[in-house]
């Protein structure tokens, strides 16, 4: 078979839904929604029903608010737990609004703990009481324990269905327990060894346990050395845990040291993915950034930030009044204070990028604050040098007077090597305050880099006497 002859098959064997990038094609997606406008339920019962959960998923998303309810009501025998848990969370209510509690409950009672939390967390009280009265005794203590615990930590996110042994138990005791126990979780990498208090005292990894003879003991072959997860730490702690040792699970221990869960790196890579997009989101002031967010929510988290940054304008807008009249003696100066602030001002934004990405990574702590700070200086200085020349010489051509250039490249100079300083000054201060440095960053270094842009070059101006 041919290089070409595999390419066609691979295409063919793709579903009719699908494009060659594995997106819903628009074609399809609009002739589910014209079954559905035609209300023929078997038609769409059989669109569907060739899409994997992931798909069915993504075509809740795609079609109208208005399309959700009666898509859920055509495909129900479809709408499986694993459809539910691949939901967008916008989308995810609007259908469980549809759905009876009973419904709900079942599809809650076949996912994983974490999966069924972040199903059951977002309803209304009055929702989350009937989707918990309708569950089993077993699955319903496991979630209320879990919403007992703050959002976003390792006590939201763990699962509590593992495998834990004493480490008495020999290999082949725990091969004949894992077989013999068939109400035990089918998802794991590794065994936790407990003490009597139930307290983790190592690991043991499925690999070593089909590759050791069945007499030898476990604490003869487990690894004592592990990585406690509290219940209490905060998910983007966790996930920095996890890529720092390269795990792939983790026991999650109460304030007590007893093992009640655990953390997999499947649930890791979506809070990595999560807390990356949130702290970019944050930085812009656009809030949760969802396309699925109602148009409400999204306006009032824009708005605020919108309001912040038209305060912080306002100082820079009070200098340039203050220089007025050497404006009006020099039309250049207005042309040229764009300039100054523009670049400034992305100078500032690339050096807080850089600190906020290093403090949400640990890469910047205590320890090394200074030298990062200077490090960030020099950089800004050899910016600033650079812009600085080019800037200076072209001013100064432009509008034929030299002591222009001179002002606007030494005013370059400092206003980048100011936005530099406040760049990573502004995140690592609002660190120490324990105040999310993604939220409010953005805001004072623009105030900074705008104020200190004009201040600099009109004053320079004047103290020349340019004007």
């Amino acid at each position: 078979m041919t290089m070409l002859d595999i390419e066609d098959h691979d295409n063919d064997a793709l579903p009719e839904g699908l494009d060659d990038e594995n997106r819903l094609k628009p074609k399809f997606v609009r002739r589910v929604v014209a079954s559905l406008d035609d209300g023929v339920d078997d038609s769409t019962y059989d669109l569907v029903g060739t899409l994997h959960p992931a798909d069915i998923a993504d075509l809740f998303e795609l079609v109208d608010s208005e399309a959700r309810a009666p898509l859920a009501a055509a495909i129900t025998d479809l709408l499986g737990a694993d459809v539910l848990a691949e939901l967008n969370d916008y989308v995810r209510e609007d259908i469980i609004e549809f759905l009876p509690a009973g419904l709900v409950a079942e599809l809650a009672g076949q996912m994983e703990t974490d999966d069924a939390v972040a199903v059951i967390e977002d309803l209304e009280v009055a929702d989350q009481q009937a989707v918990l009265a309708e569950l089993t005794p077993e699955d319903r203590a496991a979630i209320e324990d879990a919403l007992s615990y703050p959002e976003e930590t390792a006590g939201r996110l763990m699962q509590r269905d593992l495998v834990a042994v004493p480490e008495h138990m020999t290999v082949g005791q725990l091969i004949d327990y894992l077989r013999e126990h068939g109400d035990l979780t089918t998802e794991f990498w590794e065994v936790f060894i407990v003490d009597a208090a139930h307290h983790p005292v190592g690991t043991c990894q499925l690999s070593w346990v089909l590759r050791t003879p069945r007499d030898i003991s476990l604490g003869d072959v487990m690894t004592r050395e592990q990585t406690l997860i509290p219940t209490d730490m905060d998910q983007e702690e966790v996930a920095l845990r996890f890529q720092k040792y390269a795990l792939i699970s983790a026991a999650v221990v109460d304030t007590s040291g007893r093992l009640v869960g655990q953390i997999t790196v499947d649930d890791i890579v979506h809070i990595i993915q999560a807390e990356a997009g949130e702290d970019i989101l944050r930085l812009s002031g656009a809030g949760e950034g969802d396309i699925n967010e109602p148009i409400r929510d999204s306006y009032k988290s824009r708005v605020r930030w919108l309001i912040a940054n038209m305060g912080t304008a306002v100082v820079g807008s009070a200098i340039i009044y203050m220089f007025g009249a050497a404006i009006e003696k020099m039309v250049a100066l207005a042309v040229l204070m764009p300039i100054v602030a523009s670049i400034g001002g992305n100078a500032g934004t690339q050096t807080m990028a850089v600190a906020v990405r290093a403090l949400a990574m640990n890469q910047l702590t205590q320890s090394n604050t200074r030298r990062i700070i200077g490090r960030e200086l020099r950089v800004a200085l050899l910016n600033g040098i650079t812009i600085a020349l080019l800037i200076g010489v072209a001013a100064g051509l432009i509008f034929s007077n030299a002591m222009l250039g001179v002002v606007i490249g030494v005013a370059m100079i400092i206003n980048i090597v100011i936005s530099g300083l406040a760049g990573v000054l502004v995140p690592v201060i609002l660190d120490r305050l324990k105040q999310d440095p993604a939220v409010a960053s953005s805001v004072f270094v623009t105030m900074i880099t705008d104020s200190m842009g004009f201040f600099a070059f009109l004053g320079l101006a004047v103290i020349s006497g340019l004007v």
